[in-house]
């Protein structure tokens, strides 16, 4: 068994951690021959600028961190936007024909059309918000009056379009 004077940790020992020449980390029995000429002699750019901290990272990898929108994701949001608006114009166009053949008046048809196009506007509205910047625009302030608007105009559609 050894003595303690000998066991780092214990009372007795000599405390060699805060001289300049340790080199950190060593295994019992290894001599303190690790020169310092591996480390910097100069300080980085970075060491006196502030250090930005987001959630996530190695603590928390299910955080999505938080950042600005970016006017590049904003852009696509609004062309993926436009082109979906496109399509539902199609669409609308598709349903009163749809209706009309159903034998109901052209202007219910058309109203009926016109709050279909509004109702999956709103919707897409609501997506393509969401997937631009959740931490934003994903809040029942926003996506709540978008999805609420959306689906009665959804319902409506439905209920102009029977008469």
């Amino acid at each position: 068994m050894q003595n303690a004077q000998t066991q780092p940790g214990h009372a007795g020992a000599p405390d060699t951690a805060g001289t300049a020449t340790d080199p950190g980390f060593k295994l019992p029995g290894q001599a303190a021959t690790t020169p310092q000429d591996s480390l910097p002699k100069t300080t980085p750019d970075t060491a006196t600028q502030p250090v930005e901290i987001a959630p996530g990272g190695a603590t928390n990898t299910s955080a999505a961190p938080l950042r600005d929108t970016a006017g590049r994701d904003m852009a696509i949001g609004a062309v993926a936007f436009v082109v979906l608006l496109v399509i539902y114009f199609f669409v609308r166009n598709a349903y009163v024909h749809h209706l009309v053949v159903k034998r109901v008046a052209p202007s219910a048809a058309g109203s009926a059309g016109w709050l279909l196009f509004v109702g999956m506007g709103f919707l897409s509205a609501a997506v393509v918000l969401a997937i631009v910047n959740a931490s934003r625009y994903l809040t029942p302030a926003i996506t709540g009056p978008l999805v609420v608007v959306g689906v009665v105009t959804l319902v409506a559609a439905f209920f102009v379009g029977r008469r």
